[in-house]
């Protein structure tokens, strides 16, 4: 073997190195998103819930106060 063919062996070895770095990072990355994205329809979910429940409140208050 050559030193031309060890000098290439070691490229090719640090750029599958590379490729696999990046490739973690990427998951990485992505998983960040997804749950970012989870967190956001959480919140959503949970204004929707508090909305709904003031509105009943307020519903419940009006009905108590027709009835009197």
């Amino acid at each position: 073997m050559g030193i031309k063919d060890q000098f290439q062996d070691k490229a090719n070895d640090l750029a599958d190195k590379a490729r696999g770095s990046m490739g973690d990072a990427q998951d990485q990355a992505r998983e960040r998103g997804q749950q970012g994205q989870d967190q956001l329809r959480e919140r959503g979910q949970q204004g929707r819930d508090k909305a709904q429940d003031s509105a009943q409140q307020q519903q419940d208050k009006f009905d108590q106060d027709y009835d009197a």
